[in-house]
């Protein structure tokens, strides 16, 4: 039995009325987000909050992160939205499906492990741009329902009310953590406004949030080649970019919450959640670092509070629709904006003077690609690709080789650095063909040969000793190279008591 609570978190320690109250706090502010966002891909609000209440309940339950918050967002929402508009909002479900098969494949697979690839500015500008676009998304707050700027009484009152709910959930720390400062600030400007009569715009306002229990639906579609071709694209985009987002979210609540989260187990949790959220009438989705970063900031720490918070967006859905749709909006944009300040990583703007000016420009550019592309995993893997290449840049540069002849009268060359495409070109400079002795060892216990560019320079370098008729020794290669080096074999000589082994760490699920 001790066996199965671990497995799934339920053996560690519980604060049971802080992981309540924030799964509560947690809930009301779901409620906006899915509804903007169904409405963002052109589907029904229910569909939003129906996927907000599987996700988040699935991976609560069986996710890698306790206390990560997961539900319908933006970043699923602008990748179905052209699908929903020329296909309808069956071949949304399938796509959603199939998204979280393909996700369940990757966490099977370990596919987790390489979010390690992802650089610090990479994930400082995935930060600062998500807190931007959460920032810029409340701004069409202070619009009236036409699309209008709101002015006079009306602004102000909006505004004093934002006000309000930024300043309690700033100070109420300092005096008191007993109850989360966000539910405090939202059940305040909640009373005022019912005591008062404040005219004000409220949930309601936006959509109906009145619903049944989500219905048990098989996407009515043909199950065709056709069916699959149209899909497939649609649904691989949706699980890359909900794993990544979802990944990322991980590992900033892990730095939050100083532990270590399972990245693979929350792939599949992911997946299965993606899964029944299509089953159950809902268009999928992935974690959310917004209210993820409420949850943790208001000290919930375990699997409860996610629990919470899908069960209470199901109690509005089903039992609680007038009273939920009468909470002002003011409340929640003042407690959003707190969380695109909190989520905002102001220390990377101090650091820009000690960072070197290529991190400075990954950490920029991935900013301004997730704020205007609004495309997570473009943004992402733009980053890393302009993180590896400067990587190789530096480490072509750092090829090095010293020099010296022994007694016997061989030479030899310690190459330090590793040995990769962008270096072999420094590399092929530093021997001396005509000029060497008969003999050459070449030692690579402090380098290390990492592709198959490589594998050739040292071929040809072989080569060239041969055509002069001189011996070549090549010292301290891996395993895996010397599976490569077939073409080789005649003038190569490896001391292979000597040859390390390379491990690639991995994960488990």
């Amino acid at each position: 039995m001790k066996k199965y609570l671990n497995l799934f978190d339920f053996s560690q320690k519980v604060n049971y009325r802080t992981e309540v109250l924030s799964g509560l706090t947690v809930a009301l502010a779901l409620v906006p987000e899915a509804i903007a966002f169904a409405l963002i891909a052109g589907l029904s609000p229910l569909t939003g909050l129906y996927a907000a209440f599987v996700m988040g309940l699935i991976t609560s339950i069986f996710g890698g992160r306790p206390g990560m918050i997961s539900g319908a967002t933006g970043a699923v929402a602008v990748v179905i939205v052209s699908l929903a508009a020329s296909h309808g909002v069956e071949y949304v479900f399938a796509t959603v499906i199939l998204a979280g098969l393909l996700q369940i494949i990757a966490g099977i697979l370990r596919l987790g492990k390489f979010m390690r690839l992802v650089p610090q500015p990479v994930i400082f500008g995935f930060v600062n741009g998500l807190a931007i676009i959460i920032f810029m998304s409340q701004l069409d707050q202070f619009k009236t329902a036409d699309g209008q700027w709101m002015e006079g009484t009306l602004l102000w009152t909006f505004v004093g009310l934002v006000a309000l709910t930024m300043a309690i959930i700033w100070l109420l720390p300092k005096l008191s953590r007993v109850v989360p400062a966000s539910l405090v600030a939202i059940l305040v400007v909640f009373g005022l406004v019912l005591a008062f009569e404040i005219p004000t715009r409220s949930i309601g306002d936006i959509a109906s949030i009145k619903g049944s229990f989500p219905p048990f639906h098989i996407p009515a579609l043909p199950l065709t080649l056709e069916t699959l071709s149209i899909i497939f694209p649609y649904a691989a985009i949706v699980a890359g970019v909900g794993l990544i987002e979802s990944l990322l979210t991980l590992n900033i609540v892990d730095e939050i919450t100083e532990t270590r989260g399972r990245s693979n187990k929350e792939a599949v949790a992911q997946g299965t959640a993606n899964i029944l959220s299509g089953l159950f009438s809902g268009m999928g989705g992935c974690a959310m670092i917004g209210q993820s970063l409420i949850n943790t900031s208001n000290g919930a720490r375990a699997r409860l509070s996610g629990i919470v918070a899908a069960l209470m967006l199901l109690a509005f859905i089903m039992f609680g629709a007038p009273l939920i749709e009468r909470v002002p909006m003011a409340a929640l944009t003042g407690l959003m904006i707190m969380v695109a300040l909190g989520t905002f990583e102001w220390a990377s703007l101090r650091t820009f003077r000690r960072m070197p000016k290529s991190d400075v420009l990954v950490m920029i550019l991935v900013t301004l690609v997730t704020v205007f592309l609004h495309n997570l995993a473009l943004a992402v893997l733009v980053g890393v690709i302009i993180s590896a290449l400067v990587f190789a840049w530096d480490n072509a540069k750092r090829i090095r080789a010293r020099k010296y002849i022994d007694a016997a009268g061989v030479k030899h060359y310690e190459i330090y650095g590793p040995l990769f495409f962008g270096s072999i070109g420094l590399f092929n400079e530093k021997f001396d063909v005509q000029g060497d002795p008969q003999e050459v060892i070449i030692d690579f216990q402090e380098s290390r040969i990492v592709d198959m560019s490589a594998i050739e320079a040292l071929n040809k370098i072989t080569e060239r000793y041969l055509k002069v008729g001189k011996k070549v020794h090549l010292k301290h290669l891996s395993s895996d190279c010397l599976k490569l080096l077939k073409n080789a074999d005649e003038i190569i000589e490896v001391n292979v008591l000597e040859d390390p082994t390379y491990k690639v760490i991995t994960d488990t699920l």
